[in-house]
């Protein structure tokens, strides 16, 4: 998996306005293996839009407009020599660009505009350019043809839908249990009979202590068992954790891409409610990202989850996508993985939340969802 990151604009900013947005997000990188594409969207793309400490594991997407113009040679130039990964947006003129002498890692192709059948002779026009990418992939069906094409990876949402064809009639086994503890945490029942439920899945319970004592949470010890955990935590924290249990139970084939996206919506609801909503709810706003994809995660319906679960109405008003004081934040957290800026920023403004705060806090979330170990 990689991350695409795609500056949003309002107006008209310029490259310097897209380094100093980017800027500030190097304390919170995602630094290490994952590649983190950056999408410049509407930028004009000049070489100030280089002079930034760009991480190693960064790809910078470029237009071919940007290299083949009149203009061009300063910036082609700059990036012959720059010591990062490229990926040249395949369009017109793409093939001017390629003979620039400019290096590229991957290439770009639009799946709205190049279908399967013309995308199977691009990717071997293009081979010797760098590996081919599709992105504005939108559904199951869309991503299998683009694979069956030839396709390298393609970046897009078409994961979070849920697979209707296979929707599952109820819960599998292990998936009831985690719930069945759940409810157990959620009615503060004695830990001995939490032990007794956990005990009916050992995977369960070793799960659990490896989430308690990942370095996600930053524990200052580690937690040796339920009983400790409880000791230590506290009934209100275990129940993050054990939601986290039923978020990763899934088997599905795009469980992983899921999981991710599920903990960064999480993490991300936590952060932005940050002083606007009181401390003790911060646990709930968790859940409610993170349950926010059960329905592709466990293939059922998300009523048929809930019906089975003991969660707080404002939970289940916010996933249910009916009005409540949770809703605002997990509007903003799927908007912001959509492509219009205009509605991110007008949701985010809606609560109080600059650019920069949104932008750190997106940040922070990806890189929880990156250090969790699933």
């Amino acid at each position: 998996m990689a991350i695409r990151l795609s500056l949003h604009t309002i107006g008209k900013p310029s490259a310097r306005d897209a380094v100093h947005a980017l800027t500030p997000l190097l304390e919170h990188w995602l630094y290490g293996k994952r590649m983190v594409f950056i999408d410049p969207a509407s930028i004009p793309y000049t070489p100030e839009l280089f002079d930034w400490p760009i991480p190693e594991n960064t790809m910078m997407e470029v237009p071919p407009s940007a290299l083949v113009g009149a203009e061009s040679a300063p910036l082609v130039e700059q990036l012959k020599a720059l010591p990062i990964s490229l990926v040249l947006d395949y369009g017109d003129d793409a093939e001017k660009a390629a003979l620039t002498g400019v290096r590229f890692r991957f290439v770009n192709f639009d799946a709205k505009r190049y279908p399967p059948d013309q995308l199977k002779g691009l990717l071997i026009k293009t081979r010797d350019y760098g590996l081919g990418v599709a992105y504005n992939v939108y559904d199951a069906a869309s991503f299998q043809a683009c694979v069956d094409a030839g396709i390298n990876a393609a970046s897009s949402w078409f994961f979070k839908l849920p697979d209707r064809a296979k929707k599952a009639k109820s819960l599998n086994p292990a998936q009831a249990n985690i719930i069945r503890v759940l409810n157990l945490v959620r009615k503060n029942a004695d830990v001995q009979e939490i032990e007794e439920a956990l005990k009916q899945d050992i995977a369960i319970s070793y799960k659990l202590l490896r989430y308690i004592n990942s370095v996600g949470f930053g524990l200052s010890c580690e937690v040796q068992s339920f009983r400790h955990a409880v000791t230590i935590l506290g009934y209100e924290k275990l129940n993050k954790w054990l939601s986290l249990l039923l978020v990763t139970a899934s088997k599905a084939p795009m469980a992983q891409a899921l999981m991710y996206t599920a903990l960064t919506r999480a993490r991300l609801m936590e952060l932005l409610a940050n002083d606007l909503i009181d401390p003790q709810e911060q646990d709930n706003l968790f859940i409610t990202g993170a349950f926010s994809l059960l329905d592709a995660l466990l293939g059922v319906d998300m009523e048929q989850v809930l019906e089975t679960m003991t969660l707080p109405s404002s939970i289940c008003d916010a996933l249910l996508g009916q009005e409540g004081v949770y809703s605002p934040f997990l509007n903003l957290t799927k908007t912001s993985e959509g492509e219009d800026g205009q509605a991110i920023a007008d949701q985010a403004a809606m609560l109080g939340l600059t650019a920069q705060k949104f932008n750190v806090s997106q940040m922070q979330a990806l890189s929880f969802a990156d250090r969790m170990d699933f």
